[in-house]
């Protein structure tokens, strides 16, 4: 790849290497095939459902051990909430209340987003504030709604638009409304603390960083009061070094009108970076907006508790196993006991040539196997909510692992794949339990468990021009994917995102 002088400077400024540009190149060149999928993970071949008896069991492992563990909630709070707010953005430019009623313009364009918005209007956390700021009455429901929604995203009103999803008011209690930032505050309280401290790790946007600093100092006192929890609280920011080169459709570096290379961020997958900068006995990772109202937080908490105990439960026989295979001679009948645990409780498949190997070649595949971050995944009933899902694939050297791989990765053109995805059962809710260290306490450096061949290629346009950019393997998909891997089933009450505004108007979120 020629470069300029310039291009040599960018590179160097965003701490980007030539070689992972070139990389990233012949990525684009070669392109990201499709998965393989070998069948879909079900309760019993894949997802484990545990009984009443069981959970109770793991909750009680989990909270005997954790006020000896160090224990980190880590959340991806980066998104802005523009997304969410899509259609009335749409609406402010659509619809002129002077010129015709609600009605009619809900007959003439059929928004069933603005008809659900309208009708459900008082029921949204804010509706009181934005009520007491507008302070008048109103001629029509049109004008009502119209000027309630340009309070809401004007940039010289409360410009909510602009806001990280994690700093919007999500519920409304009887004495005041409540932001997800805050709700995963209370929850670190219930399940991600060890001797009434917790430590919570957000990743956003830099930008934000002095409103998350704001909002954190309006309610930790309450919360910390109301929990008896003291709380540690820091973020991070997605590095510039993992943003990824966007090329045009002939595969050459996309430049801006200055003539510079244009880079784009690398999507959720760069934050494998700083989760790897992290270190904690147990991480529990969740999205920002995935929050249930308090009604619901216990039984979100005993989740959590559950998978938790699933990780301590599996960590203690994978580190009892690891330490002997590091110092003890093992005989054929040891070998086949840890082989069998790898099978039935941490899902590792083994090729053909394995049971044909030695006895020191197996033994250095178990070490292998045993020494890998281990992740708990829950995952919730497929109830036609959009993400990705649990399924055994296969790669290209034939090896067979359980995976979360999205929509996006398989090819619904191939009557055998689409046939595997209409069989799933259930769906990623982003619902993770981490073990990020080795027997010996030390970290795993994550960086070296990533599959880089699991990104995706989208098609773009900037300023009218056609582009090419590439997304990082996903954190919990590429970026964990030679991580051992148990998915748990777990309840729906558990998954509560709010993609657009009208999610707020959802059970889950009116207290």
């Amino acid at each position: 790849m020629d470069l300029t002088e310039k291009d040599v400077q960018q590179l160097r400024e965003k701490g980007i290497p030539k070689e992972k540009v070139e990389d990233q190149i012949r990525t684009f060149k070669e392109g990201i095939p499709f998965v393989n999928l070998k069948n879909a993970a079900v309760v019993g071949d894949g997802i484990y459902k545990f009984s009443e008896e069981e959970e109770k069991e793991l909750i009680s492992l989990f909270e005997k051990k954790s006020d000896g563990l160090s224990i980190l909630k880590f959340v991806p709070a980066s998104g802005a909430a523009s997304r969410m707010f899509k259609a009335l953005f749409n609406f402010l430019d659509a619809y002129d209340p002077a010129e015709e009623s609600l009605e009619a313009y809900l007959e003439r364009t059929n928004d069933k987003d603005i008809k659900t918005f309208s009708e459900g209007i008082e029921r949204f956390p804010f509706y009181k504030k934005v009520k007491d700021r507008l302070d008048t009455e109103f001629t029509s429901k049109g004008a009502e709604v119209y000027a309630f929604v340009n309070e809401i995203l004007s940039e010289n009103a409360l410009n909510y638009g602009f806001f990280p999803k994690g700093l919007l008011p999500f519920h409304k209690y009887v004495e005041d409304t409540a932001t997800p930032f805050e709700e995963h505050l209370k929850e670190g309280a219930l399940y991600a603390s060890a001797k009434n401290e917790s430590k919570l790790h957000f990743t956003i946007s830099e930008q934000h960083e002095t409103m998350f600093n704001f909002e954190l100092n309006e309610v930790r006192e309450k919360i910390a009061n109301d929990t008896n929890t003291t709380f540690h609280v820091d973020y991070s920011f997605q590095k510039p070094s993992t943003d990824t080169i966007a090329v045009d459709m002939n595969n050459k570096p996309f430049r801006n009108t200055d003539g510079s290379i244009l880079f784009r961020p690398g999507g959720h997958g760069a934050l494998i970076e700083n989760l790897n900068e992290q270190d904690a006995d147990v991480i529990f990772i969740k999205n920002i907006d995935n929050v249930a109202v308090m009604k619901d937080a216990d039984a979100v908490a005993e989740s959590k508790k559950i998978l938790a105990g699933v990780l301590l439960k599996v960590q203690e026989k994978a580190f009892s196993y690891a330490k002997l295979l590091d110092t003890d001679t093992m005989d054929a009948s040891r070998l086949k006991e840890v082989t069998i645990f790898l099978k039935t409780e941490l899902n590792v498949r083994f090729s053909d040539d394995f049971e044909k190997a030695s006895i020191s070649e197996k033994i250095e595949t178990l070490k292998k196997m045993l020494n890998r971050p281990i992740r708990i995944c829950g995952m919730v009933k497929n109830e036609g909510e959009p993400g990705g899902g649990p399924f055994w694939i296969t790669n290209n050297n034939g090896e067979v692992s359980l995976q979360i791989i999205e929509s996006a990765q398989i090819d619904m053109n191939d009557n055998d794949q689409a046939a595997i995805v209409q069989h799933a059962t259930h769906f990623n809710p982003v619902d993770l339990v981490c073990g990020i260290r080795n027997y010996k306490g030390e970290k795993y450096d994550l960086l070296d468990f990533v599959d880089h061949k699991q990104g995706f290629i989208t098609e773009k346009t900037k300023e009218g021009r056609e582009l090419k950019a590439l997304e990082l393997p996903g954190l919990w998909n590429g970026a964990m994917a030679f991580w051992n891997t148990i998915f748990v089933e777990v309840p729906l009450v558990t998954f509560n995102p709010v993609k657009t505004v009208n999610d707020l108007l959802k059970p889950s979120h009116q207290a």
